[in-house]
């Protein structure tokens, strides 16, 4: 398989996803933000970090960046689109996927692991996941807190867009567990045909023991093999 890995002025995850990319043999290359073409590539990913400094809203201005064009392109052609963190904020704002990244609700900064629960393990993203698994995956992130209107929530959960959900260490959709104050507790979403997946949280983070954890890893391994 091959990826590609965009970085903007302000990217700061890009390298921790071209080492796991590496790691489970995707083959990545990177991308500057103003190259007005793709390399040849089966999935595209968006990393997190504070794209342009997060300046109007988070992603607004990486959303317009020259190689966004061809991302939304190769989307349209059924190419797989993987953003996280800040690179979820991208994907919203390009319209990519629905809804919108709003300030925390504590209005706080927050780096921490949390825990999430698997919704959907029917796609490219989640297949190496049990439905209803219980993962553990940082989260960094300042404007975390998914929002949309009750139709477009409906509509992600009938067609099961929610990918995963806060949650605490037993599956328990609980207010504590709820760290950003998301909407359905909505930690990661997918387009309607599942090949474009947003999330918070990191899971390119923990794939090596060294960093603490691996539960992210399947989510890359699940690429690979689909």
């Amino acid at each position: 398989m091959r990826s590609a890995v965009i970085i903007f002025p302000g990217s700061n995850c890009d390298r921790d996803a071209l080492t796991v990319l590496q790691l489970t043999g995707c083959k990545p290359e990177k991308v500057w933000h103003a190259d007005s073409t793709l390399p040849d590539c089966d999935l595209v990913v968006v990393p997190g970090g504070f794209s342009y400094g997060d300046y109007l809203r988070s992603g607004a201005m990486a959303a317009h960046s020259p190689v966004m064009r061809e991302v939304i392109k190769h989307a349209g052609r059924g190419g797989r689109v993987l953003g996280i963190c800040n690179g979820f904020q991208i994907l919203t704002e390009s319209g990519l996927l629905q809804g919108t990244l709003m300030r925390n609700a504590k209005l706080k900064f927050l780096c921490r692991d949390v825990f999430l629960r698997v919704e959907n393990n029917t796609t490219a993203y989640s297949s190496a996941y049990d439905k209803g698994q219980v993962i553990k995956v940082p989260i960094a992130h300042h404007d975390g807190n998914y929002f949309t209107d009750a139709a477009t929530l409906k509509s992600l959960e009938d067609n099961d867009q929610i990918a995963f959900r806060y949650c605490d260490e037993k599956g328990g959709l609980t207010p504590d567990a709820n760290p950003n104050g998301s909407l359905s507790h909505i930690a990661g979403i997918y387009n309607k045909e599942k090949t474009v997946l947003g999330m918070m949280p990191h899971p390119e983070r923990h794939a090596d023991p060294l960093t603490g954890g691996i539960d992210g890893r399947a989510m890359f391994e699940s690429l690979l093999a689909a």
